[in-house]
């Protein structure tokens, strides 16, 4: 399947700023079952995008706009290309790579409920079944609401409250797999659908994405989505991977300036 992408992010100011700096995770990765055949940033005001690859392999374009303004218009466009399945070549992990995916975060803290959730479903010598068992329980126990948690709220947080979204089924999921001595990590993208039934879940399509690979036998990843039950598809599409959200968040930034920001987004996804 071959998908289209336009997202447009609009930064708003009360009055002109400058000297901001701003840097955007929004290119479609390649590799494990995709390919980003076209990928395409515009800025305005008009200026100079550059871009570098971070440690995890994430393409993050950055700009500057040094002259005052009260609007920028960010529009990212890509044409994806996507196999059926996530397929990823087995590969053992660096040592630090296995310590950033191991480690509890500021997102991803491991408290008792926490371990207490994870080795209630370990199952002993098989970290694929441990794992599928999480992500079945998550989607079970826990409810998809918007506007129950923010940003910042961590995995502790959203598993006491018993709703969220998809950022907090993700973190959970994270943690509870490090909890038990699995490697996880944080995955940022878009789900696709044709279909949407119009179901509180189903509202996460077509729209930024988040959910988990953890790394199973033989340096194999299993990619799960805990917020729909099930494993990665041909209707996901991979933007960043990283510890959690604070990794590969899709625009971050700083500008000069007293006046208050807002955000909005619009995300468009069409089969070609």
């Amino acid at each position: 399947m071959k998908l289209h992408i336009e997202h447009t992010t609009i930064f708003n100011y009360e009055e002109p700023i400058s000297e901001a700096y701003t840097e955007m995770r929004l290119c479609p990765l390649d590799g494990s079952g995709q390919r980003c055949s076209q990928f395409k940033l515009v800025t305005k005001p008009a200026g100079e995008v550059l871009y570098y690859t971070d440690r995890y392999g994430n393409v993050v374009h950055h700009f500057d706009n040094l002259q005052p303004h009260d609007q920028l218009v960010v529009t990212a466009s890509s044409d994806v290309h996507l196999s059926s399945a996530f397929a990823d070549q087995p590969r053992e992990l660096s040592p630090l790579e296995n310590f950033d995916f191991l480690r509890p975060g500021a997102y991803t803290p491991i408290n008792d409920a926490i371990r207490s959730l994870a080795f209630s479903k370990l199952v002993d010598s098989d970290p694929t079944a441990t794992v599928l068992a999480l992500m079945h329980t998550l989607y079970n126990s826990l409810q998809y609401e918007p506007g129950a948690t923010h940003v910042k709220t961590t995995a502790a947080e959203a598993l006491e409250l018993g709703r969220g979204v998809c950022q907090d089924f993700a973190h959970i999921m994270l943690a509870a797999c490090r909890a038990v001595g699995i490697p996880a990590r944080y995955v940022s993208g878009y789900l696709y659908s044709s279909n949407l039934d119009g179901s509180a879940r189903d509202r996460t399509s077509n729209a930024s994405h988040a959910w988990v690979d953890a790394q199973v036998d033989q340096g194999t990843w299993l990619s799960v989505d805990p917020t729909h039950d099930c494993l990665q598809t041909m209707n996901y599409v991979r933007l960043a991977v990283g510890r959690d959200y604070s990794d590969v968040p899709p625009t971050r930034g700083v500008y000069k300036g007293q006046a208050k920001e807002t955000l909005s987004v619009n995300v468009s996804i069409r089969a070609i």
